[in-house]
């Protein structure tokens, strides 16, 4: 049923004396309709479960980070991300999975671009509770 699989866009980071710039070139916003960002008010907050059938998500973060979670619907399987803004790279989530993250340090700013409309994904929409898939304890090592 959900064939696609998720992909990560490794970027960079270029710093020189004028300042950084952060970059990932592989990734295209050809598929993208519309996007939001979301802000936690406190670090460790957790947004969880959200799920679509039919639409993709692409993540970035663009300031702190989160520990990402998403599960191919109808299974158990999931994976596990670590996206940070000194790292910078963008996760795409295909149709068919569920995903939720929580904010690992304060200020913590993540951008979703969208492969559907508002409309679309109203429609579309599949929700869960946010310890479903509990993932959010930290491996103390």
């Amino acid at each position: 049923m959900y064939n696609e699989k998720i992909k990560l866009y490794n970027g960079g980071l270029a710093v020189d004396d004028r300042g950084q710039v952060s970059f990932v070139n592989d990734f295209d916003f050809n598929k993208v309709k519309r996007f939001y960002m979301v802000e936690n008010h406190d670090k460790g907050f957790i947004r969880a479960w959200h799920g679509h059938e039919k639409e993709g998500k692409y993540v970035f973060v663009s300031n702190g980070s989160i520990l990402l979670g998403a599960v191919k619907l109808n299974t158990d399987i999931i994976e596990k991300f670590v996206l940070s803004s000194r790292k910078p790279s963008v996760l795409y989530i295909p149709p068919g999975y569920a995903n939720g993250f929580m904010n690992l340090e304060y200020d913590t700013k993540v951008m979703f671009f969208s492969t559907s409309t508002l409309e679309e994904s109203l429609g579309d929409d599949i929700r869960f509770e946010w310890d479903k898939w509990n993932i959010w304890d930290i491996e103390k090592r």
